[in-house]
């Protein structure tokens, strides 16, 4: 009796232990509140297990090397729970626009830039423009702009800048930049370059990514890690003291394994770093067309090799080098700054357009 008595103990354990770790059926899987943070994953959880490492709250660790440059804490095409949402199919279109938008985004990028070229992790990475919880600021006021700004009206301002979706002509002479052949232009029935707007179904899908990295994060509560990608005031060199030649050797040293001689990025497998300079790169009317905003994300995010090593005087002289190349011309630079106030390192509006306008 004592041996019937421990063998029925023994099989009801087992039939508790084999319950306890089976998954629910599917339909008593209830979808995560919308008010709740993200659940941050763990090591392992986001990247390959040969690579582990701590999260920085959900971000990528900036100082983590090229070798983790496709770890997506937030994935949305392994993210289960988008399946049983409404807008789920928008959110992983919103994410493939934002991976690969030349491809995905054909009709409004002539240039070779990524969103996720500049926002590195697909903009879940510390220190180099990460979006997590970044769409609840959102409207924001825009200084270029002097206006409100809603979140699909910064995407707009992104394809027109960083996409060089204006089509706007190259305006330098340097003949190495100019050896790729820039796509054609695609036009409406009028024959003008078609445009993004707040509508447009690209903009609505990259908006709801950006939504979906923000869920949970309360809004108007600026994220800690938003707008750290940037040089402390006190470190900026005056601009008559920003280096292009002293640029050059450094990024001889450190940026050409990845971007090349001329810029214009090394295949590695499938992956290429979008163009630095030239008529596939961003305008001379982006964000990172500016000395100092340069300078911060390259600080912090680059080389990938080896990311943080440059100091803060290196990162503004790489960057005036940059900056000092050839690259498409925004048109409507006249519209910009027209009630904040311009800022100092806003190199094409202050020192002209054209050839002259370059360092």
């Amino acid at each position: 009796m004592l041996r019937l008595a421990r063998l029925a103990l023994t099989v009801a354990v087992m039939l508790l232990i084999a319950t306890a770790c089976s998954p629910p059926p599917e339909d008593a899987v209830a979808p995560a509140p919308d008010v709740e943070l993200p659940r941050i994953p763990q090591p392992g959880e986001f990247g390959p297990a040969s690579h582990t490492y701590e999260l920085t709250g959900p971000l990528v660790p900036y100082a983590t090397t090229m070798v983790t440059a496709w770890d997506l804490p937030q994935n949305p095409e392994t993210d289960a729970a988008l399946d049983r949402r409404e807008d789920g199919e928008l959110i992983r279109q919103g994410f493939r626009l934002f991976t690969a938008t030349p491809g995905e985004a054909s009709r409004f990028t002539p240039s070779e830039m990524t969103c996720a070229n500049c926002h590195l992790n697909s903009g879940q990475r510390e220190l180099a423009l990460p979006l997590v919880g970044s769409a609840g600021m959102f409207p924001e006021h825009n200084g270029r702009a002097g206006r409100m700004f809603s979140l699909e009206d910064r995407i707009v301002g992104c394809f027109y800048r960083s996409e060089n979706a204006v089509h706007g002509p190259d305006n330098g002479g340097l003949e190495a930049a100019r050896a790729g052949v820039a796509p054609g232009l695609v036009t409406d029935s009028t024959g003008e370059p078609l445009l993004p707007d707040v509508d447009s179904e690209e903009v609505v899908a990259l908006a709801a990514y950006l939504q979906y990295l923000s869920e949970g994060y309360t809004p108007g509560e600026d994220p800690a890690w938003r707008k750290r990608n940037r040089i402390a005031p006190e470190s900026l060199l005056p601009l008559d003291a920003l280096d292009a030649a002293l640029g050059e050797e450094i990024y001889t040293e450190l940026c050409v394994n990845c971007h090349g001689p001329e810029g214009q990025g090394v295949q590695v497998g499938d992956k290429k770093p979008g163009p630095l300079w030239g008529p596939q790169s961003w305008n001379d009317g982006a964000g990172l067309a500016r000395f100092y905003t340069l300078a911060g994300f390259v600080r912090y995010a680059m080389p990938y090799l080896d990311p943080g090593v440059l100091s803060d005087a290196d990162a503004q002289h790489v960057s005036t080098f940059i900056i000092s190349k050839p690259r498409p011309s925004y048109p409507y630079k006249d519209q910009d700054w027209q009630i904040d106030p311009m800022p100092i390192d806003a190199a094409f509006y202050r020192l002209g357009d054209g050839a002259d306008g370059h360092r």
